[in-house]
């Protein structure tokens, strides 16, 4: 998309991508096709492919006019005609396309970005996936992975389970990195007792820009498919170079920087494995993992209640504010501050405002009321402070658990699908149900 002065501009012309115009930009004028405009492109410039084949930017201002000429067609993806070869001797895979920067292709005849979802798409982009396994693969959503929700999760455990049971040896999760270790921890869940790897990978850099790490994702990502981690990991690079990625367990993971291609870290655990991208080597860090034939039965399970609040507590946070999450919400979590803190003014502090009367009050009425810790690492302690034995008393649920704010935001939609009684809702949060929950956390798994 070019910035919305420019795409105002183009409905009004009514002009589309590969459509035939005359631009001009004070005395210059050009004349050529209307180019996409790349992921990493000036989204104020437009892009002409002019008739000696180069292409140019002009960029839109004081001066920019545009007319529509005749001629030209409008761009469209055409498949690569790359027919998926059966190896025997290799397993196959899966790739699930459920959008974001990955999933893409770029055409160099037009310059255009397309979503490669394709079996022969994704060979002739990712040649390298055939070394590996056999693929095969379809889309499932294209947008973006701050557009999911609880049902697009639900949508992607049903598929995951039918692919399992077509035999497939693993499954490939193509998905945007924004949210994806909310989709990790959903899957966690949602499918208990795995048979076979079920991998999500990503890109923090687009397919146009040489930088870009899609390829060596995805490839580490199959290598981690064909694996025998029978679990939901996330597969993205270890450190900013091309040198290898880190299996991250589904539950334990968690995105920690805009931009860099290693931003995805693990948290209170160590990663699965390292996959060492140049010889497709998998280098296993912890062993307490399930493995394919495990005794455990596989049955999709993906009820979920998407009505659970996420509530980031702050210095001089509203009371008012949170009883009136009763209004919208089935349960709340709370991402506290230190070992698990909110303001409780114990010591009767003319200036402060507890918050603790409205929690116990959302507490009282049957809601579930959470915490997490906002350090991410390290876990919630509620026996070291009277603050936090304050919030024991009031009923709150997290204490001594080492949680992720994205999993046990996750867990709590996942548990109040199956029952809303306030016992069996604290259990069951309190339960170690897909590793989201350890009982010793190790000084070497803090990221430095």
């Amino acid at each position: 998309m070019y910035s919305p002065e420019i795409e105002a501009l183009l409905k009004k012309k009514g002009v589309e991508a590969g459509g035939r115009v005359r631009v001009t930009a004070g005395k210059a004028e050009y004349e050529g096709i209307l180019m996409p405009r790349v992921v990493a492109g000036d989204a104020q410039s437009i892009v002409l492919k002019l008739e000696n084949g180069y292409n140019l930017s002009v960029r839109y201002g004081k001066g920019f006019e545009m007319k529509k000429l005749a001629g030209g067609a409008r761009i469209k993806h055409k498949a690569a005609d790359v027919a998926p070869a059966k190896d025997a001797s290799k397993p196959t895979v899966t790739v699930l396309g459920c959008g974001g920067t990955i999933a893409s292709r770029v055409d160099y005849t037009t310059g255009a970005v397309f979503p490669a979802f394709s079996p022969g798409d994704m060979l002739a982009s990712f040649p390298e996936l055939k070394e590996v396994a056999n693929i095969r693969g379809r889309k499932l959503f294209d947008l973006f992975s701050d557009d999911m929700t609880p049902a697009h999760w639900q949508a992607i455990a049903a598929e995951v389970a039918k692919e399992i049971k077509a035999k497939a040896d693993g499954i490939i999760l193509m998905h945007g990195t924004d949210t994806m270790h909310y989709t990790a921890a959903a899957m966690s869940f949602m499918l208990p007792n795995l048979p076979v790897p079920v991998v999500m990978v990503g890109s923090q850099r687009s397919s146009d820009r040489g930088s870009s790490d899609n390829a060596m994702n995805l490839t580490c990502g199959a290598v981690a498919a064909v694996s025998d981690v029978a679990e939901v990991g996330v597969c993205m690079h270890g450190t900013t170079n091309d040198d290898y990625c880190l299996l991250h367990q589904g539950t334990k993971v968690r995105k920690l920087h805009t931009s860099r291609r290693d931003a995805f870290r693990s948290i209170n655990v160590r990663p699965f494995a390292k996959i060492w991208y140049e010889d497709r080597r998998m280098e296993v860090l912890r062993d307490d993992y399930k493995r394919r034939g495990h005794a455990g039965r596989f049955a999709l399970d993906d009820k979920m209640n998407p009505r659970v609040g996420f509530v980031y507590n702050h210095p001089g946070m509203d009371p008012a504010y949170v009883a009136s999450l009763a209004n919208h919400f089935d349960g709340i979590v709370v991402a506290a501050t230190g070992l698990g803190h909110v303001s409780t003014n114990p010591k009767g502090d003319p200036l402060a405002r507890s918050i603790v009367p409205a929690l116990k009050a959302l507490v009282d009425s049957g809601m579930p009321v959470v915490f997490v810790p906002q350090t991410i690492y390290g876990r919630i302690n509620l026996n070291v402070y009277e603050a936090g034995r304050i919030l024991e008393a009031a009923g709150v649920i997290g204490n001594g658990c080492d949680w992720t704010p994205e999993a046990a935001l996750v867990k709590l939609m996942w548990v109040l699908g199956h029952t809303k009684d306030p016992k069996k809702v604290r259990e069951l949060m309190l339960t170690n149900v897909a590793g989201e929950l350890t009982e010793r956390t190790g000084t070497e798994t803090f990221m430095t």
